[in-house]
């Protein structure tokens, strides 16, 4: 039996979808990284994320580092306790950075490995054009199980997700507190109108 550790994917996502997401802490013993719980119920571990460099923080001696960036939807904080590692990044660069997802004291951030500058925009929009496309995937599921949770009882949606989706009740519960948090602006937006039509 082979017991070499496979390392997970680096997944592509947009920041927002990982600060909206929910972290679950790993474990050593079992060998278990810690990953976040997106809104869209994606499990992410490791990320590649593609963004603009708007911070870079180095501690005095040098063995700190920090780089924020923002793909457009959030930014987040990529940390090394390297040497040096973002020496060549400056503000405004266009960078890819992959790395694992920890959290600390409620913020979370990337723990770096890999940071390069990306030369051609279009692999900006390449990347975007993935994420989307991952996305709108995701979203049918999710708008199923939204629907269904108003039909089913728990433990019937729990079946339904795991048998069609292969979805865990972790991941469900991520969903479906998400579901809560989700606000219809259409009566607002439509109070407004009606509010300012002068016939």
């Amino acid at each position: 039996m082979d017991d070499k550790i496979e390392r997970s994917p680096a997944k592509k996502v947009r920041i927002s979808d990982i600060l909206n997401g929910k972290y679950f802490y790993g474990s050593k013993e079992e060998m278990k990284p810690g990953y976040v719980t997106t809104p869209y119920g994606e499990k992410v571990s490791r990320v590649n994320l593609v963004g603009t460099v708007i911070e870079k923080f180095v501690s005095d001696d040098g063995n700190y580092s920090s780089v924020t960036i923002d793909d457009g939807t959030d930014a987040i904080r990529i940390k090394s306790f390297e040497e040096l590692p973002f020496e060549r990044i400056q503000l405004g660069d266009l960078v890819r950075a992959i790395g694992r997802l920890r959290e600390y004291n409620g913020e979370l951030y990337v723990s770096y490995e890999i940071m390069e500058k990306v030369k051609d925009s279009n692999f900006e929009l390449l990347s975007k054009m993935e994420i989307l496309n991952s996305l709108i995937k995701q979203k049918k599921i999710i708008d199923d199980i939204k629907v269904l949770s108003n039909q089913m009882d728990e433990i019937e949606l729990q079946n339904y997700a795991r048998d069609t989706y292969a979805m865990d009740s972790e991941t469900l519960s991520v969903i479906l507190e998400n579901k809560k948090r989700e606000v219809d602006y259409k009566p607002a937006i439509l109070d407004v109108i009606a509010s300012l039509d002068e016939g």
